[in-house]
């Protein structure tokens, strides 16, 4: 099959951990451009990715004709207009999370993406962590039974504001309920579709902060509640899964161990990538011939590289897209219904 050669626009922290690495392993992919003008981007990338050219525009991707897919890496209010750019430039694109400001700007795209015929999908790399990889296995079996009550956290501590990061300014689309939002609403959406109602308490904790650094959704499902919570003031996170069924509970700590080890530079390959240590498995407890048992549950290997090889096989026509726009749409809609329930103080139903 062809190589499909790759531009990134954008060089930050999602270039840098979450694209460029894979991009670089993966087979069938060649990354031939980086788009930035930060002069430490610039020269980290010319020396992990010589083989790339460096450029200073979007236009200089959008305009290369050598060039099949785009990646933008952009602050969130840039999205859309570059994502619409790429799609009217002929070339497919994969855009960071959150996807959109708003639900009418992500529908816009997903029909410029049908009327160009080009792939469109949002990094939503969370559906291949070891912690929601070993979760949905667990739903799948029954293991839980009926399941009655879903908690997913990702919290962190920053209790001063970012020095020189646009994520703490107050620009469309900013704030941890676009951020780390996008992940927890992505993953429950996947595993149990839309809620019939959305209840949501969205704050400023900091001092000083322009932008929403808490929220707790609740989620409700005809018989199950879910509760997605993210803060930037918690120094002793809880569990990021906790889950209660008829058969018994399930409790999970730790976050992914991908990002970390991408963030000291490693390369994402081999066949302990993405493993746990037995420390961070989950606990599973339930009744096994009427008696209690507890036991630890293997977790299953995290692997972003899982997304990219999908992609891949995507704009080739072996595959269906795994992360599709539609449900990237469906992740911005509940979160415009959350800041709308902060702001008119009730729960608001999904129509």
């Amino acid at each position: 099959m062809k190589t499909i050669n790759a531009g990134l626009i954008g060089y930050g922290m999602a270039g840098r951990i979450f694209h460029a690495p894979f991009l670089n392993v993966v087979p069938g992919f060649n990354l031939s451009k980086i788009c930035t003008n930060n002069p430490d981007s610039i020269k980290l990338a010319n020396e992990r990715y010589p083989q790339a050219t460096v450029v200073s525009k979007p236009e200089d991707i959008f305009q290369d004709e050598n060039i099949n897919l785009v990646f933008v890496l952009t602050p969130n209010e840039t999205h859309y207009e570059l994502t619409k750019q790429g799609l009217l430039a002929n070339k497919h694109v994969v855009v960071d999370k959150p996807f959109t400001a708003t639900t009418t700007q992500a529908e816009e795209l997903i029909e410029i993406s049908k009327k160009t015929g080009k792939i469109l999908s949002v990094y939503q790399n969370r559906r291949y962590t070891s912690d929601y990889k070993t979760v949905k296995k667990l739903l799948e079996a029954g293991t839980l039974g009926k399941i009655v009550e879903f908690t997913s956290c990702f919290d962190r501590y920053v209790p001063g504001l970012r020095p020189k990061k646009w994520k703490e300014e107050a620009r469309e689309a900013c704030g941890v309920l676009y951020d780390l939002g996008s992940h927890l609403i992505d993953q429950t959406l996947q595993l149990f579709g839309m809620p019939v109602e959305v209840t949501a308490n969205i704050r400023y904790q900091r001092e000083n902060t322009l932008i929403d650094d808490y929220f707790m959704l609740t989620l409700q499902y005809p018989e199950m509640t879910i509760y997605l919570h993210s803060g930037m003031l918690v120094k002793s996170p809880g569990p990021v899964f906790a889950i209660h069924g008829t058969n018994g509970s399930f409790i999970k700590y730790g976050l992914d161990v991908q990002e970390g080890h991408l963030d000291e530079g490693r390369i994402p390959v081999g066949i302990d990538w993405g493993k746990e240590p037995q420390s961070m498995w989950g606990t599973l407890s339930t009744y096994i011939n009427g008696l209690p048992v507890t036991a630890a549950v293997e977790s299953e290997k995290g692997n972003y590289t899982e997304y990219f090889e999908n992609l891949r096989d995507a704009i080739w026509g072996k595959a269906s897209l795994a992360v599709n726009p539609t449900d990237s749409r469906n992740v911005i809609k509940i979160i415009e219904l959350a800041f709308q329930s902060t702001k008119e103080k009730r729960t608001i139903p999904v129509v």
